[in-house]
Formats: C-alpha cells, structure tokens, sequence
C-alpha cells in the first residue's frame, strides 16, 4: 500500500516489530525515537518501559522495569542520549541508550506546586545550546525551560485559546530556526511558536488533534495527528503533504496517532494511542 502525496510517498511496511521471544509490543505505545544508528526506541505505558529494535523490527534490548512508571513520550538528542518524561511519576529522566541514568528533574511520585515543574509532564527536548525544554502538561499549561546545569530559567503559559495560551500543552520541538513549537491539542488544535524566552511568534491551525511532531534535517515537519492522519509541514507551517484515514487495515489508523519520528533514510515511525490494534506502524519513503 502506498500513502502520502508529492514528494512525500511511502510504502507501508506490514507487521513491523517483534517482542522479545517473539511476543508482541504488550501494551500502549505512546512514542517513538530513532538514534543515530537507527535503533528504534519505544516508550510504553507497562514495564519494562523502554523496547529497543533495529530498523528492520528485530528486537534488540529493553530497559526501565525499575524505575519508569507510566512514560508518555521518548526524545533522543544527536548525541543519543534519551530522555523521558514519566508523566505520572512527575518526573523527567536523562538516560544512556543502554538505560543507565544519568540525571533527573523533578521530585519522584510528587507533583509541583502550581506553575513550577512538573505535574504530569508531557514531552521534554533539548535546544542545540543544551538547554532542556519541557510541555507540562496535563496537570498544567506551561513550558518550562531549563539551563544546560539543570536549573530553571523560566516558565511560560496558562490555560485558554489565545496566543500563549495552551489547551493542552502535549508536544514540543525545537526547529532549525531556534523557534520553540509548542503542539497545543484539544481544544486549540494548533502548534504555536515561541522564541526562546516565552514570546509569540506566530501558530499554524489546520490541525485535527495534533499529538506530536517530528522535524527532519530538511525542515519538513511531520505532525501526528488525533484526526488518524499524518501531516507534513514547511517551517512557514504550508501543508505539504498529508494522508490517513480511520480504519484497522495497515495505513490505516485505529486510533489517535500520537507519536513520530524518521530513521536516517527519511522512513517513517507512527505509535498510536490508545493501541487497539497492538502495532506501531513503519512507513519506507519511496
């Protein structure tokens, strides 16, 4: 089967991904991430929290069993180092690819007071000058940015529709241009950009539910869609490409795609949430 549109085609690979001793993914997958070997990492909601395989779908390790309760998303930096935001233990967790930790923000199983971090952190990326950036969340509306020290710089955001105000702050990129993409979901439907200090800059609407976004080295940007589509983006936020549809069959969404992310040939990986189908689904660009 073949999706997508202009120069944004892809092959849908059936049945990509297999459990360790060949069970299946066992629970909600809600986000992806690829490093710079093409390891796929997957975020799931039961542990072991982390399951890591090849871009062909063999599995190759899994780790988080003992520390990682309920993970909602998974970024890896260019330099492969994973972070995760737990966003029922309130927490964002720096690891190795092999799964040791290395560092922590927030306070384990304790939610911060309100407008300081964290209460129920969604995502957590890190700018090129090092410093963390984190959407939090579904306790809260506010992006909290942290110095490469880990100290707290500033927080931004409250709830509502206007400019600088989140519905639900769920995802969170950095684009080539320094711009913070806050992907504000329900009831904004939108992805809104900052600079780094917490200034508007701009949003792009014409969006259904978006979850996640993931921006490739050409600037296109990918965004994950609860509406079961994929959409694809310039940094002027012009819809290049989009395609998706309701449904079970592969190319199809069950549910509410909420993770994505590209391997270094520009291959697609999509979770969806809740899992109804037990699948995380791998587009080839043709």
């Amino acid at each position: 089967m073949i999706v997508g549109a202009g120069n944004f085609r892809y092959r849908v690979v059936e049945g990509w991904g297999q459990g360790a001793e060949g069970r299946a993914f066992g629970g909600v997958i809600p986000s992806v991430a690829v490093d710079s070997q093409d390891r796929v990492y997957l975020a799931r909601r039961t542990p072991p929290a982390i399951l890591v395989y090849d871009r062909q779908g063999r599995f190759l390790n899994e780790w988080g069993a003992d520390i990682l309760h309920s993970p909602h998303s998974v970024w890896i930096s260019p330099q492969d180092q994973v972070y995760i935001a737990d966003m029922d233990d309130h927490t964002v967790r720096l690891f190795t690819p092999a799964g040791q930790l290395l560092k922590t923000w927030g306070t384990e199983g304790q939610a911060g007071e309100p407008g300081l971090p964290f209460n129920k952190p969604t995502w957590a990326v890190v700018s090129p000058a090092g410093e963390l950036f984190v959407s939090d969340g579904y306790g809260q509306y506010h992006v909290h940015r942290f110095a490469a020290d880990g100290s707290l710089l500033r927080s931004w955001g409250e709830q509502g529709p206007g400019p600088g105000q989140f519905g639900l702050p769920h995802g969170i990129r950095i684009d080539p241009r320094g711009r913070v993409l806050l992907v504000d979901r329900e009831p904004n439907h939108r992805i809104q950009l900052f600079d780094v200090e917490g200034q508007f800059l701009g949003e792009w609407g014409g969006l259904s539910g978006p979850n996640d976004a993931f921006i490739d080295q050409e600037g296109n940007v990918f965004v994950a869609e609860g509406g079961h589509r994929i959409s694809v983006l310039n940094l002027e936020g012009k819809l290049l490409a989009r395609w998706g549809e309701r449904g079970d069959a592969p190319g199809q969404f069950a549910s509410s795609p909420h993770g994505i992310w590209a391997d270094s040939r520009g291959d697609l990986y999509v979770t969806e949430v809740p899992q109804l189908a037990d699948r995380v689904q791998k587009f080839e660009r043709i």
